[in-house]
């Protein structure tokens, strides 16, 4: 399942929103019904995760945190606690409770950006912008693809 794309929507005074049709085809092929709603970690943006997703994230962060050693268990308590579960109506659309468009700073602008298995959601009136510059982003693929055991030359030999 791959969320690709950014795209631009608003919510209505109750904070429902649309799920773009792109991201619902993705779900629909999945057969996924539910998502799990979370505000990000690291940003002021919300996340929506399929629930399949979801389940595997908390099965990874299961694994790694021991139930027997206190700081694991309030980091698992803290991840799992404040989230919401999410049902698209019959137009697609879903509610985003009012909590998480303060921890997210939306009013009503929002964008719907792709992030492979997951979608986020971000305030389109907030300053900061989830992107790098053009040449910020240039130089930090060259960095990140540039590798020692990396062969260029054995993408074009099809002898081996």
């Amino acid at each position: 399942m791959r969320f690709l794309g950014n795209i631009e929507a608003k919510t209505d005074t109750k904070g429902r929103a649309f799920l773009p049709a792109t991201f619902r085809k993705v779900l629909n092929a999945s057969g996924e019904d539910s998502l799990i709603l979370r505000k990000d970690i690291f940003e002021a943006c919300l996340v929506l995760y399929p629930q399949s997703v979801w389940n595997q994230r908390m099965d990874t962060l299961r694994k790694r945190l021991s139930r027997w050693n206190k700081r694991d268990q309030m980091i698992y308590r803290q991840f799992v606690t404040d989230v919401e579960i999410i049902t698209l109506d019959n137009s697609g659309r879903f509610l985003i409770p009012k909590r998480y468009l303060k921890m997210a700073n939306i009013n009503q602008q929002i964008r719907f950006t792709g992030m492979d298995d997951c979608i986020e959601i971000w305030s389109t009136s907030d300053s900061e912008q989830p992107f790098m510059s053009a040449e910020e982003f240039s130089k930090a693929m060259e960095e990140t693809m540039e590798t020692e055991d990396f062969d260029s030359s054995s993408l074009l030999n099809t002898d081996k």
